[in-house]
């Protein structure tokens, strides 16, 4: 299982989420801010867990290019 997790109130918009994992992420238009599509949010911390470890390669991508380091990926 993938677990991908998205810190989303520490964004700033840069949109290499969204160019590294289009699938996964997606800029909102409403505040410039990265969406983590089909993530359940507690506690400011949007978790998507996932069964189809094809996401896992673009994701942890994504992850290591955020310059702010809000994204963290694991394949449990």
């Amino acid at each position: 299982m993938v677990v991908i997790t998205l810190q989303r109130n520490k964004c700033i918009g840069c949109n290499y989420c969204v160019e590294l994992a289009p699938s996964q992420f997606q800029m909102s238009k409403k505040d410039g801010k990265t969406v983590l599509l089909h993530a359940s949010e507690k506690k400011g911390f949007y978790t998507l867990k996932s069964n189809d470890h094809l996401i896992f390669e673009a994701c942890d991508n994504a992850a290591k290019a955020c310059p702010v380091k809000i994204i963290s990926v694991k394949d449990v």
